[in-house]
């Protein structure tokens, strides 16, 4: 199916048809930040070709967006500041994250954590009481994934009647500018294993992350579409949760994700920007 836009011409295939004939019913975008945006690396990442442009474009057109990240280096104010000056068109409050949701979780459930993350995200937790620990709180803590601060994680949970390990996300690995990095996930395994017992995860796949950024969009789950480089953590999870997922090849792409034997997205783009061609092509028809 071959479809005009301007001085594009755009190809639905028989592999894209669901989530094209689905566009027209979007409301909202949720998208993920690195692979799709930009890639994060020295000198703080460069924006992906296309990208900025993208997000301006959604907005103009009247869509509801929201930046669904499991970034854990940096708090949100910092991460955004960053991608401001990249040129994106992007607000704190645009972005749900992880560490503000585990802070929440934390108060309500009268926790106190003990803290295996990155240096830069420390500030998110300035005004949670971590004091005598009963729970672990781990994201993407990079350098500070060493042998003993890992034991040290281990042991507090050993000595926990009942251990409780919260995972910023569980990504395997991402990518930066020099090549892919082992992301959190790895290590909440090795905890998962070491402890027998099994993380809760805060940040994408799960439920309940998606499902915030669709409320603070007033959106139902057909009613949005999740644009991702992650197959099985933004595009899985968003499916779970009742959304229509698409994985652009950049980012962590790789091609076997496209014949990923349990999890197969709605749709394939080269870029985010091939994705709001489609979008905006067919919103309201």
């Amino acid at each position: 199916m071959q479809r005009r836009l301007g001085k594009k011409v755009l190809f639905c295939t028989s592999a894209m048809a669901v989530w094209c004939e689905a566009a027209g019913g979007v409301r909202g975008v949720v998208l993920d930040i690195s692979g799709v945006l930009y890639d994060s690396g020295g000198g703080g990442g460069v924006p992906i070709s296309g990208s900025t442009d993208a997000v301006k474009r959604i907005k103009e057109s009247g869509l509801k967006l929201r930046f669904c990240t499991n970034e854990t280096q940096a708090t949100r104010e910092k991460f955004v500041a960053k991608l401001q000056t990249m040129g994106f068109d992007i607000a704190v409050g645009e972005v749900i994250a992880p560490a503000p949701a585990a802070c929440r979780i934390l108060k309500e459930r009268g926790l106190r954590p003990h803290l295996l993350v990155h240096d830069g995200l420390l500030p998110e937790f300035d005004q949670i009481d971590q004091s005598n620990p009963n729970c672990v709180i781990i994201g993407d803590a990079a350098e500070n994934f060493s042998y003993e601060n890992m034991n040290r994680a281990f042991q507090l949970l050993m000595q926990l009647e009942k251990p409780l390990l919260f995972s910023l996300g569980r990504g395997r690995y991402y990518k930066e500018t020099d090549g892919l990095k082992i992301d959190v996930g790895v290590y909440m395994k090795a905890l998962e294993y070491a402890c027998d017992i099994q993380a809760e995860v805060v940040g994408k796949p799960a439920n309940a992350f998606f499902l915030s950024a669709l409320t603070s969009m007033g959106l139902e789950p057909h009613q949005a579409i999740m644009i991702g480089d992650d197959l099985v953590n933004d595009v899985g999870g968003a499916q779970q949760c009742g959304m229509k997922g698409v994985q652009v090849r950049t980012g962590k792409y790789r091609p076997s994700d496209e014949q990923h034997p349990t999890v197969k997205a709605d749709g394939y783009v080269d870029n985010l920007a091939q994705a709001v061609d489609i979008l905006l092509e067919h919103l309201n028809k």
